[in-house]
């Protein structure tokens, strides 16, 4: 049989379909709520009155709790001049669909949560309980912790921040209880013609350890810095732009720089987990007495074997003669520099978020903040808590790919 030729009609046009990119929905507008923080300690906000005057000028709504700020010296005059609304009742707090905290969601948090909230707080591994994960998981939320959330740089920027402030602020802890006003021994930190400088013992070269040396040297100290990861070391010598003592975690090293040392820092920590002990107690017991220890990794289990958690109330337990310092939220105790930090990190990305309509979207466009989800739409993401909780993990990108 012949082959038929194919039959060509002049009625038909054959025309090739246009490209359908991937076109950005226009602005979303966004209903942010402001919690009051009830969690141990914490004074700060997540956003400032300044940051929100940006997000109310841009059209969207903020709800504030009352004396939100109270802890970081913002009133909710300042809030209110802000374009933002005072409301007395939390629960009306938590309707917002999205929630900025300053502190991880807490117990007496969970019967206020609504179906497919988004809330971006700190999430503190280290005291994450299942309860918390799973009511979130039953509630559908979507959550962006502070501790995994990077920018583009591929940082992480409120963990530096945050680290940059405790860092500094060691110093100006060491320096008030080795005055003789807190009963400490009198003697001044930092380089006096003829006497010769104070040691400082810094143990663990990251931003802590670098903001640390950083203003230990600029008030005249002597400094010997510790730390197992030789690039770091490196990296802390650029950044310092000067050549300054250092050495990996021997513990003959270690234990003779201690003995007549007058400030001793921990700020070694581990990605996630235990901060590892690298100073004995036998290594306490033989420093000079009334010098001190400050322990920065506390709150994942402290560096030093006798230290214990303290408070900003009480600060300091002496033992061997020697004072420990072992407040868990260093930046707390300086709240308002705190806030503008977490501030500036949070009011450009909320108003990211909106120009790329929704968080769905964001998500979506933005890469490095899909680090920063541990829960999307109920589903956990982060694979250290679906292990650590034996919950089904769920990849992110595999999830936002599938609603497309």
């Amino acid at each position: 049989m012949a082959a038929t030729k194919p039959v060509i009609s002049t009625s038909f046009s054959y025309e090739t379909l246009e490209e359908t990119l991937d076109i950005k929905p226009q602005g979303a507008k966004l209903h942010i709520g402001i919690p009051k923080e009830i969690a141990f300690q914490e004074n700060r906000i997540a956003l400032t009155p300044d940051a929100v005057g940006v997000l109310v000028a841009n059209d969207h709504a903020v709800v504030v709790e009352h004396n939100a700020g109270e802890g970081s010296h913002y009133t909710d005059k300042d809030y209110s001049e802000a374009g933002a609304k005072i409301v007395y009742d939390r629960t009306e707090i938590f309707k917002s669909p999205i929630l900025v905290k300053s502190a991880p969601v807490v117990e007496e948090d969970l019967p206020l949560l609504q179906l497919n909230q988004t809330i971006v707080s700190p999430i503190h591994l280290s005291a994450l309980k299942s309860i918390h994960i799973e009511k979130m998981m039953e509630k559908k939320s979507t959550a962006l912790s502070f501790e995994n959330l990077k920018d583009d740089s591929g940082t992480y920027p409120i963990v530096r921040s945050m680290s940059e402030i405790a860092g500094s602020a060691v110093m100006l802890i060491a320096g008030q209880y080795l005055s003789s006003f807190n009963n400490g021994k009198g003697v001044l930190l930092g380089g006096i013609s003829g006497i010769p400088p104070t040691k400082v013992v810094i143990i663990g070269a990251g931003i802590v350890g670098e903001f640390a040396t950083r203003n230990a040297l600029a008030l005249g100290a002597s400094v010997k810095v510790f730390d197992n990861n030789v690039y770091r070391l490196k990296q802390l010598q650029n950044n310092l732009g000067q050549r300054c003592w250092t050495s990996v975690l021997e513990p003959r090293i270690l234990a003779k720089q201690l003995k007549t040392c007058e400030v001793a820092v921990g700020a070694l920590s581990n990605e996630y987990g235990r901060a590892p002990v690298v100073v004995t107690e036998e290594m306490v017991a033989a420093m000079r007495p009334g010098s001190i220890i400050i322990d920065v990794a506390i709150d994942r289990g402290g560096c030093f074997e006798t230290s214990e958690m303290t408070s900003h109330e009480n600060p300091i337990i002496i033992k061997h003669d020697v004072m420990h310092y072992g407040v868990p939220n260093i930046p707390s105790g300086f709240a308002r520099t705190a806030s503008q930090s977490i501030s500036n990190v949070l009011m450009p990305l909320l108003l990211q978020i909106s120009d790329e309509g929704g968080m769905e979207e964001m998500v979506w466009h933005n890469i490095n903040l899909r680090e920063g989800i541990y829960m999307f739409k109920g589903a956990v993401t982060d694979f250290y808590i679906s292990q650590k909780f034996d919950l089904k993990y769920t990849d992110l990108n595999l999830l936002i790919a599938s609603r497309r």
